[in-house]
């Protein structure tokens, strides 16, 4: 079974959507996937996170904030994606059969909701498209073009 790792600064907001939404996306599928999320540091699950997700069905309330050290065989990842530029900078090296992956998304943190939603969906495509990759046997996407067209307030 494939395992991923999503990393984000402070393990917080964009990290722990998209591991809820990759959960979501494997199970739909039918594919067995083990997705963790983690931080450089950790912090706590921000509550625009857990509300945003659960509009659409998925559970962040038991989440919590985590660092690598935090997980079970932290060094054994067939894929680590990283979905903030700090994280990127930060992430540690992994063996070679490790691919790593970028995805940057904008941090809804001091955002409206609405910005959070639209955080959320980007994730969601992004992810879905990773799982369908696998599912489909294909190369999962390379990369994320982030759209600067966000809602700031």
């Amino acid at each position: 079974m494939p395992r991923l790792l999503i990393l984000c600064t402070h393990n917080s907001a964009r990290s722990q959507m998209a591991e809820g939404l990759t959960r979501r996306a494997a199970l739909d599928a039918g594919l067995e996937l083990d997705v963790f999320s983690a931080g450089t540091q950790a912090t706590q699950v921000k509550e625009q996170a857990v509300a945003v997700m659960s509009e659409i069905g998925i559970d962040l309330g038991t989440h919590h904030s985590k660092t690598l050290h935090d997980l079970p065989d932290p060094w054994n990842f067939d894929y680590v994606v990283t979905v903030c530029d700090s994280a990127a900078e930060a992430c540690p090296v992994y063996p070679a059969r490790t691919v790593r992956l970028h995805y940057p998304f904008v941090d809804p943190s001091g955002g409206s909701l609405e910005r959070w939603r639209a955080v959320r969906d980007q994730l969601r495509g992004q992810f879905g498209a990773f799982v369908a990759a696998l599912q489909d046997g294909q190369p999962v996407p390379a990369s994320y073009e982030s759209s600067p067209a966000l809602p700031v307030a």
